[in-house]
């Protein structure tokens, strides 16, 4: 008896505490929360709805000439209404069917089946085990569509409209409350029958949609970049950096270049949208994105892009250039780092491209262009100083060959302007000697143990060699960074054999020697504007200064000017009555002339950058030519480079005069 007693206050312990905890369930949800979940159910109930993706922000070059703009594009949508039914449904794909032109090459047979099940009285497919065990959930939903679909036959689905079938899928593919599009870049008589009959086509929304235009074709195309289509949204692989943002997957986004950078100002703000009584109310008008205005002449750029273009076809029927298939230039201006023209092409079969989403990350072994900064290694160290005498002569290290200049017979005993003006390599690998603590002797060794390759790295890096220059472009590239370290090695790196560099950094180079010593930030964007208001304007960034007395890079800007000199190794780069100043280069490369992933050809590449007028620059210009020529037999080195840089040159004072 005792123990019923205790297993029925047992109970009632139990109950009162169940209830207790029930009413305070109550409590808290009804009073407590009661704020919370009727602002949750009134935002269901008269929620906001955002539209799609807004227009995006225009583009434009420095004189306000419009290079991207948004074009509406006639598309068709369809939202399901609550109150239609599946019949309903099916015919108006019916009606669309027969006034729509699409790719029915699209249609599965996933898609036929779906519409033959719709159709049909099915349930003679599926057998009486099968629906027992559908009953005693050991078959899903899902199970018997499948098994049903397995089973309808060939016969049966000749019976099923293909493009009805296709566009039933679509009307019906993903989520109930979403607009679905059905076709893009309607032609206007489709859109003509339609709007005259829309109460026949329930559901469907006839509506312009924006896509970008690009004013000028491929030119800049890859500078300028992409956006994703009103299909993908959010790309999966920008997944993560968007999702970061607050953007939604189904937004269009930028994808590459500009369109990428920019995307935050570029991007228009959604109209806004209250659900009342299954009606949408608009409440916030759509806003069109920010406009940006960039450094680039679009009138100058087409002229560079022509005469790249003309110049690439003409080289290709010179000797020794089946190898070569790009060019880059970037034209800027070394007082302020923006960006006036650049190009990147690229040949094919006699057929030019545009190649400048590769602009950023092409990176080369460019020789001797980078003497200025090398140069400046030896001022650095006072290994040597201004005026310094050194003899040009073949050097012969220790079990390696001769390393010589480009007259095997050396050059004589030239100061260290002269040096410049030769492109003498010998003058600079005995100032990489020196830099180690080694004095120059025939079949002498040195270490490294006073670590050389730092003290040039750090030096090219404050040029902008080696370094990112802060372009306001997605994905620079820094070059390849050599890791093998020896004696014969930092010789190579000194005469810009070794590591390598894009056009861009040689552009921020030769701009830091023209405006004495100051790294400026290379930029294509000069201004932001909304509405006519600038939000936004690019103010010069000086990166660092280069630790060097400014009489040693006035000594270099005075070789600088000798190179292209009547007796210079440059003369004819940029006409002398520019009054230029600048340094060639020309470079053992290497190539892959069968694509099979194995360097088997060794080439030469050509490069030039300089600046102009010498005592008050305006403007400098970068030309790099990769795999121009071939070492092997070669006998005939093309010009292009040099003719480039002189045509490029020249239409830039014809337009800056």
């Amino acid at each position: 008896m005792k123990s019923k007693i205790y297993r029925f206050n047992v109970i009632k312990v139990f109950l009162i505490l169940f209830f207790f905890i029930i009413i305070l369930r109550l409590f808290y949800i009804n009073i407590i929360k009661h704020d919370n979940y009727d602002n949750k159910l009134n935002s269901i109930i008269n929620g906001t709805i955002e539209g799609p993706s807004a227009q995006r922000g225009k583009i434009y070059d420095r004189n306000h000439k419009l290079l991207v703009d948004n074009v509406g594009i006639k598309s068709l949508y369809y939202k399901r209404k609550s109150n239609i039914d599946i019949s309903e449904e099916i015919n108006i794909a019916l009606k669309l069917s027969e006034i729509l032109n699409l790719n029915y090459d699209n249609v599965t047979e996933y898609m036929l089946k779906e519409l033959w099940l719709k159709l049909n009285y099915s349930d003679d497919k599926i057998t009486e085990e099968e629906w027992n065990n559908f009953k005693m959930n050991k078959l899903s939903n899902e199970d018997i569509i499948n098994l049903k679909m397995d089973r309808i036959t060939s016969d049966e689905l000749k019976t099923i409209n293909k493009k009805q079938a296709y566009i039933f899928y679509l009307m019906n593919n993903g989520y109930s409350y979403e607009e679905k599009l059905i076709k893009k870049d309607v032609s206007e008589e489709e859109y003509a029958i339609i709007n005259e009959n829309l109460d026949e086509f329930s559901g469907i929304i006839p509506k312009l949609v924006w896509e970008r235009k690009y004013l000028y074709g491929d030119t800049l195309r890859g500078i300028l970049g992409n956006v994703s289509s009103i299909e993908t949204g959010v790309p999966m692989e920008f997944k993560d950096y968007y999702l970061n943002k607050n953007y939604k997957l189904t937004d269009r986004v930028g994808i590459s270049g500009l369109e990428l950078q920019y995307d935050d100002y570029l991007r228009g703000e959604k109209a806004v949208y209250k659900s009342i009584n299954n009606s949408l109310e608009l409440i916030e008008k759509e806003k069109i994105g920010n406009d940006i205005i960039l450094s680039i002449d679009i009138d100058l750029q087409l002229e560079i892009d022509k005469i790249i273009e003309k110049e690439m076809i003409k080289v290709k029927n010179e000797p020794n250039t089946e190898y070569f298939n790009k060019a880059f230039a970037v034209i800027s201006d070394p007082n302020s780092g923006e960006v006036l023209a650049l190009s990147a092409k690229k040949i094919d079969n006699g057929k030019v491209y545009d190649y400048s989403s590769y602009l950023a990350s092409s990176a080369f072994t460019v020789g001797s262009v980078i003497k200025g900064a090398s140069i400046s290694v030896g001022y650095k160290t006072k290994v040597i100083d201004i005026g310094t005498t050194l003899k040009d002569e073949c050097v012969k290290l220790l079990n390696t060959p001769y390393k010589c200049s480009w007259d095997r017979n050396g050059l004589g005993y030239i100061n260290d302007v002269n040096a410049l003006r030769l492109s003498s390599n010998v003058y600079q690998f005995k100032i990489a000697m020196m830099v180690s603590g080694f004095d120059y002797t025939p079949n002498g060794y040195f270490d490294l143990s006073k670590d050389p390759f730092s003290k040039y790295r750090n030096m090219f890096n404050s040029y902008g060699l080696g370094v990112k220059t802060g372009i306001d472009l997605p994905y620079e590239s820094i070059g390849l960074v050599g890791t093998n370290d020896t004696p014969g090695l930092i010789l190579d790196f000194s005469i810009g054999q070794y590591d390598t560099y894009t056009p861009l950094q040689l552009s921020q180079y030769i701009n830091t020697i023209a405006n004495d010593g100051e790294r400026l930030k290379l930029n294509l964007v000069k201004q932001i504007e909304n509405n006519g208001e600038i939000i936004y304007e690019y103010k010069k960034e000086i990166l660092n200064k280069v630790d060097l007395d400014k009489k040693y890079i006035d000594r270099i800007k005075e070789g600088f000017k000798s190179v292209l000199s009547y007796n210079g190794t440059g003369y004819g780069y940029i006409d002398l009555k520019y009054n230029p100043a600048g340094k060639t280069g020309t470079s053992q490369s290497f190539f892959d002339s069968d694509y099979d992933g194995y360097i088997d050809k060794e080439t030469i590449s050509s490069t030039f950058a300089g600046f102009a007028p010498y005592d008050d620059p305006k403007m400098s210009v970068v030309v790099v030519t990769p795999d121009v020529s071939h070492i092997y037999g070669a006998n005939y080195l093309s010009t292009l480079n040099r003719r480039i840089s002189n045509q490029i040159s020249k239409k830039y004072f014809e337009f800056y005069k």
